[in-house]
This record gives C-alpha cells, sequence and structure tokens, in this order.
C-alpha cells in the first residue's frame, strides 16, 4: 500500500513531538511537506527533519494533489477554518485539541467530514495509550465496585504571558488548553456524557481564565469534577481518580505515560500498585490509529461525534462560570 503523505499545516512547537518523531516509527507514513505564514520558518522547520517540500502559504499547501491528510497544530481559534479547508480539498485530517473554538464550529466541522467521507480524528493522543485501555479494564471488571466519583486534574506553569495560550482572540485559556483534557478523560472514563452543574474560574486578564474548577453529575447519579490550570499554586499536577463502592483507582500522569505513570488501586483489604508498557508512546500509537483509519476504514475513538461531545462540555464550563464561549479567530 502506498505511504500515507501527510503535510503539516503550521510549524508549532508541538510538531516534532506530535507528528514528526513519531512518524519514523509508524510503517506507511511519510511527512513530505509543511507550510508555515513565515517561508523562513517553514523552511528551517522542515530542512530540520528532513521535509522535502515547505510551502509559504497553507492555502498552497492544500491544493497540492501529492498530500493525503494534514496535521492542524495551529492556535485553537484557528482550527475549525482550516481542517474545514482541508477536507474540502480532499484532505484527511488530524486535529490537535481542543478541535475547534466551540461546539457550534465543532458541529460545523463535522457535517463537513460526514459529507466529504474523509477521517477526521482530535489529537487526544493519551486516549490510544494502553495505559487508558488499562485504566476501562479495571473499570469495567467491577474490582472497584459500583462506581461514584470520578475527578481528573492538569495543571501546567505556563509563565510566559505573550504564550498564544493567552490570548482570547486565539481561543485561549486554561479550559482550552488544559481543560479539555480533563473532561476528555472524565467523559471516557465514565463512558458517559456529564452535566455541568457548576464551575469556577480565576483569571490572568478580562474573560481568559488561568484556572477552572467545575462539578459535573453523570444521568445515573455518578459525580465528577475537573480542575484545569495554567497557571495556579499547582504548579504541575496530571492524575485521575474514579471512586468506587469497593475501592478507588488513582493514576499518577495518564496524559504522557510514555514518560513515567502509576497506577493504585486501593481497598479496605489493601494497596496494589501496577505499570503498563510505556512504549509506544501515546504520539505513535494515536498516529498508528490515524494510518489505519485513512488506509483501511478502521474505527477510532476521538472522532467528530467525539469533539462535538467534548466541546459542548468545554462550553457549558465557561458558561457556568460567567465567562463567555471562545470564538474562531477572524480571517
Amino acid at each position: 500500500m502506498q505511504p500515507l503523505r501527510i503535510g503539516v499545516l503550521g510549524a508549532a512547537r508541538i510538531v516534532p513531538l506530535a507528528l514528526l518523531r513519531p512518524a519514523r516509527d509508524v510503517a506507511g507514513v511519510t511527512v513530505c511537506a509543511l507550510a508555515a505564514r513565515d517561508p523562513r520558518r517553514a523552511q528551517r522547520l522542515a530542512t530540520s527533519h528532513g521535509i522535502a517540500r515547505a510551502f509559504d502559504s497553507y492555502q498552497a499547501l492544500l491544493g497540492d494533489p501529492a498530500i493525503d491528510a494534514v496535521y492542524v497544530p495551529l492556535p485553537n481559534g484557528l482550527h475549525g477554518r482550516w481542517t474545514i479547508a482541508a477536507l474540502e480539498a480532499g484532505k484527511h485530517v488530524l486535529c490537535e485539541k481542543p478541535f475547534t473554538a466551540n461546539a457550534e464550529e465543532a458541529d460545523a466541522v463535522r457535517k463537513v467530514a460526514r459529507r466529504t467521507g474523509l477521517v477526521c480524528m482530535e489529537a487526544f493522543h493519551y486516549r490510544y495509550h494502553a495505559l487508558t485501555r488499562r485504566l476501562l479494564a479495571i473499570i469495567a471488571s467491577g474490582e472497584l465496585g459500583e462506581v461514584q466519583r470520578i475527578e481528573t486534574s492538569f495543571c501546567i506553569p505556563m509563565l510566559s504571558f505573550s504564550n498564544i495560550r493567552w490570548n482570547l482572540g486565539l481561543a485561549g485559556g486554561a479550559l482550552m488548553d488544559a481543560g479539555c483534557y480533563t473532561i476528555h478523560m472524565l467523559r471516557t472514563l465514565a463512558g458517559a456524557e456529564p452535566i455541568v452543574r457548576s464551575a469556577q474560574a480565576k483569571l490572568s486578564k478580562p474573560d481568559v481564565d488561568r484556572l477552572v474548577r467545575a462539578e459535573m453529575e453523570f444521568p445515573d447519579g455518578r459525580t465528577g469534577s475537573i480542575t484545569a490550570s495554567m497557571l495556579s499554586t499547582t504548579l504541575l499536577k496530571t492524575s485521575a481518580r474514579v471512586i468506587g463502592s469497593k475501592a478507588t483507582l488513582t493514576v499518577f500522569n495518564p496524559l504522557a505515560p510514555q514518560y513515567f505513570h502509576r497506577i493504585r488501586v486501593r481497598s479496605a483489604t489493601g494497596t496494589r500498585t501496577e505499570r503498563v508498557d510505556r512504549q509506544p508512546s501515546s504520539y505513535v500509537a494515536q498516529l498508528k490509529a490515524f494510518v489505519a483509519a485513512v488506509q483501511r476504514g478502521d474505527s477510532f475513538p476521538t472522532n467528530v461525534d467525539d469533539a462535538v461531545a467534548n466541546m459542548r462540555v468545554i462550553d457549558a464550563c465557561y458558561k457556568a462560570a460567567g465567562l463567555p464561549l471562545r470564538q474562531p479567530t477572524p480571517s
């Protein structure tokens, strides 16, 4: 089968970690082109990673018939526009999280993906790692008893306020960049869609959140919470906890388990700790799933329906916190 030829829209810092290095370990894929608004930056990144072509505009890359799919690591407010443009150009899309600026835009992307019949995957890479499968297996086994509550947290130090993640015009904020992970993991571990009961935010500037906490409830009565921060007294925290009637599961670093992680199950009879194989990395596993979806039509969990559902919860958290929804970046 001919290798899947991928082009990159943008020269973001995440590109080598999320795509270029994983592509070396995934058969049947080649990263063959890159486009950036700054042609010199595009050429530097392309040259340093052996990418054959560098374009000076996103549209020029999308117009190249030799490219089968694109990776979209642009600022949040540009995800929807360029994902739609790529789909309309006949390209499959791997789009960085959060999928779009809000749920309405996510639904617009979903409609185009359905009409074109192309693969459109949101890049929640952790979802493809063996650790996530193991967590779901533990919950499904009944070892925890009846699940009563799920809590997820992702706190990171984003100390530079010049970073685009703080830019409201680019759909920035802690809930968008860190919180999208906590919401997605909460939904994944619950296997259901939550209702947002309350949310509180602390701001870095008007309407731009640096910390969001939200309380959730599921239709069956289970409760949940998310804590998302890009600047708080908790400088670094990535964890999840599932509280059951028989035992409590805690996982440390569920989002990048290839570096380190730990599963702990504590019950009245004792505590056990386990780990899963760290490799392949979450990014390699995600890229393999993307290639399989394009080449063989395999199903995958972070599809457009899942993306719309996640954006709906993000929107509901912003509304509950009294903050405006994020909007697509104007052309």
